[in-house]
């Protein structure tokens, strides 16, 4: 009965145009009101202890980071040495985009910010170039949603605080998922630009190309610090934010010198706006998450599907459904602030692998990203590139359903998680 109440009280709040963040809080009010537990004093002192959280410290720093990084010309760089060793193919600035896509998710962890950033370097030169306008809007979408899942990533500094796991082996679990998902939009991209008639750039020389390294050579040490860093120990995923955020500070101001005063205070102003949305969602969805827990509703939905805790394949590929149809109309964080409070039991006493089931559910609720009507980063290309969201559904088709196949592949096989995540131990 309490998760049903749950459910109901929380679609209807979310249909009556009630911000997510208060939409969860007061979905946790009408249980306590259900199981006579109503205290305006414990609602207050779950708000407090969901935004007093050391491991949440990381989030503004790698945002500010990420709006360091666009600013400062790292963006630009990396954009630039992806064109001078892939750009030369056919289709070759559909591989720039993916490539570069890569990279900047290793710096932002933010799909939203890499994919206006590159959307709006690389559209106007693919349109120039005679690429059809939807596919590459499409592309540059399905390359932005790599982000949350390659380090560092918000969404599994999020999970990670709400499940209890450890961030540095959710980070590094994520790496090798973060490359196959590259790769398998290059695939897709590689069948379709087979069929596209467009022109292609002269192969850059290597003199020249090992000068566009070395002046990029700033960026790409970012992710070797982060990375190192957690890796040997020297520093936890809240420390190698700040160091993310200095690192990102010194290059744009003293390296490639495109950083002044005005930069660096719109920079501070977008991190503070987008932090506090994220704090307040993390503060206010404890409120839910404390009554989930009291009332036991993932032991009712446990109980639901009890049929499937013998057959771990059959319940991970149900909750899989449930995040993925969930995606199409919830944004990333509400999804992850929802349910890992909810899955998270269940898949402990099913014995998956819980670093196992964060990447593939981040990865999921970032597919959910680019599925229609809600997609956020569908709605950042169709703004960034001139398009209408319609377009921008019909491009993004086949790299979806690429993106699908490799999570219905790690759902088959676990092992594609977990041996690469044994490797960086």
């Amino acid at each position: 009965m309490s998760a049903l109440v749950f459910i109901v009280s929380l679609l209807a709040l979310i249909a009556l145009g009630l911000p997510i963040a208060f939409a969860l809080m007061f979905a946790g009010i009408a249980l306590m009101l259900l199981t006579g537990q109503f205290d305006a004093q414990i609602v207050a002192q779950n708000a407090i202890a969901g935004a007093d959280n050391f491991v949440l410290m990381a989030v503004p720093f790698f945002i500010l980071a990420g709006e360091f990084m666009n600013a400062g010309g790292l963006s630009k760089r990396i954009v630039e040495m992806a064109g001078a060793f892939v750009g030369h193919l056919r289709g070759g600035l559909g591989y720039v985009a993916i490539f570069a896509g890569i990279l900047l998710a290793s710096l932002s962890g933010s799909a939203v910010a890499d994919t206006a950033a590159l959307a709006a370097i690389l559209v106007p030169m693919m349109r120039q170039a005679g690429y059809e306008p939807t596919r590459a809007c499409g592309l540059m979408a399905a390359g932005g949603i790599i982000a949350p899942v390659i380090p560092p990533s918000i969404g599994f500094l999020i999970f990670g605080v709400v499940a209890n796991l450890s961030i540095t082996r959710l980070f590094l679990a994520g790496i090798a998922p973060g490359i196959m998902m590259g790769l398998v939009l290059i695939a897709a991209w590689w069948l379709i630009a087979r069929r596209q008639q467009v022109a292609v750039a002269p192969r850059v020389p290597w003199g020249r190309r090992l000068r566009i390294l070395g002046r990029g050579g700033w960026a790409l040490m970012l992710p070797v610090i982060i990375i190192g860093g957690l890796r040997s120990g020297i520093f936890t995923p809240t420390e190698s934010a700040v160091v993310a955020a200095a690192y990102a500070l010194f290059v744009g101001l003293v390296v490639y010198r495109e950083l002044d005063g005005a930069r660096i205070y719109e920079c501070v102003l977008s991190t503070a706006r987008t932090t506090a949305v994220v704090l307040v969602l993390a503060a206010l969805a404890m409120v839910a998450s404390y009554m989930i827990t009291i009332t036991d509703i993932s032991g009712q939905v446990g109980a639901w599907l009890q049929g499937l805790s013998e057959h771990p394949l059959v319940l991970m590929s149900a909750m899989m459904v449930v995040v993925f149809f969930a995606g199409m109309v919830l944004d990333f964080i509400p999804i992850v602030l929802i349910f890992t409070p909810v899955f998270m039991p269940i898949v402990l006493a099913a014995d998956i692998d819980p670093v196992y089931f964060g990447v593939v559910f981040i990865m999921n609720c970032s597919i959910g990203m680019i599925t229609p009507p809600v997609g956020v980063v569908l709605n950042v290309i169709s703004s960034v590139g001139k398009i209408t969201m319609t377009e921008a559904a019909r491009g993004i088709l086949p790299f979806l359903a690429a993106l699908m196949a490799l999570l219905v592949l790690l759902i088959l096989f676990p092992a594609l998680v977990t041996v690469p995540a044994q490797w960086w131990r």
